[in-house]
C-alpha cells in the first residue's frame, strides 16, 4: 500500500473519484466499493474515509462531475436561430452522452442515499443548470408565454427526451422499421413545438 504521504488529500480524492468512475463505466454500479476503490488507487479502505464522509459522498461527487460533463457536452452544441433546431440538438447531444456513458449516466438516477432525504444541493443545482440552458431555448419561441407554462412545458419535453433515452439504454425501446432513439427524439421535439406554438 502507499503511503499516505505520498499523495494530499486533494490528491487521494482525485484519485479515488477517477477510479471510482473507471470502476463504475467498465462494471457498473452494482460492483462499485470502497474496497474496490482503496485497491484500485493504492491505499486503504481507511484512507478513503478520511477523504470522503462515507460511500455516499463519494458517489454524489461522481455524480456531480458526470451532471458537469454532460452539461458541458449538450452546451457545446452549435446553436441555431430556430430554437427548435437547436433543442433538436440539444436532444441528440443528451441521448448521445448517455450513450456513450451508460453507466455513469444511470448512476445519477440509480443512486439513492441512505436514509432518503432533499436532493443534494450540489446535484439540485447542476440539474437545475441543465434544464435553464433548455428553458431558455422554450423560452425564446414565445415571449408572451407566462413563465409557469415556459417551466411545465420544459419539463415536460425533456421528462419526454429523457425517458426514450433510457429505454434506449436499458435496452427496452422495442423500435421497428428502422425507427431510432435519435429519429424519436427529433419527432417528439417537433411534435412538441407544433403543439407548444398554438396554444396560449
Amino acid at each position: 500500500m502507499a503511503r499516505r504521504s505520498d499523495h494530499s488529500r486533494e490528491e487521494i480524492k482525485e484519485l479515488a473519484l477517477k477510479a471510482a468512475e473507471d470502476i463504475v463505466a467498465q462494471d457498473g454500479f452494482a460492483n462499485l466499493s470502497a474496497r474496490k476503490i482503496a485497491n484500485a488507487i493504492g491505499y486503504t479502505v481507511g484512507t478513503i474515509y478520511l477523504v470522503f464522509k462515507n460511500l455516499d459522498d463519494l458517489i454524489m461527487q461522481v455524480n456531480s462531475r458526470t451532471l458537469n460533463a454532460l452539461y458541458q457536452s449538450v452546451s457545446s452544441q452549435k446553436k441555431s436561430k430556430k430554437p427548435q433546431e437547436t433543442l433538436r440538438h440539444f436532444g441528440q447531444a443528451y441521448f448521445s452522452f448517455a450513450q456513450e456513458n451508460p453507466h455513469l449516466w444511470s448512476l445519477i438516477f440509480e443512486h439513492h442515499v441512505a436514509g432518503g432525504g432533499d436532493l443534494n444541493p450540489d446535484l439540485a443545482e447542476r440539474i437545475s443548470c441543465l434544464f435553464d440552458l433548455i428553458e431558455a431555448e422554450i423560452k425564446a419561441t414565445d415571449q408572451k408565454k407566462k413563465p409557469a407554462t415556459v417551466h411545465t412545458a420544459t419539463l415536460a419535453l425533456w421528462s419526454g427526451v429523457h425517458g426514450i433515452t433510457i429505454l434506449a439504454i436499458s435496452d427496452k425501446l422495442f423500435m421497428a422499421n428502422n425507427v431510432t432513439p435519435n429519429k424519436m427524439i427529433d419527432e417528439l421535439i417537433n411534435n412538441f413545438f407544433n403543439g407548444y406554438l398554438t396554444t396560449k
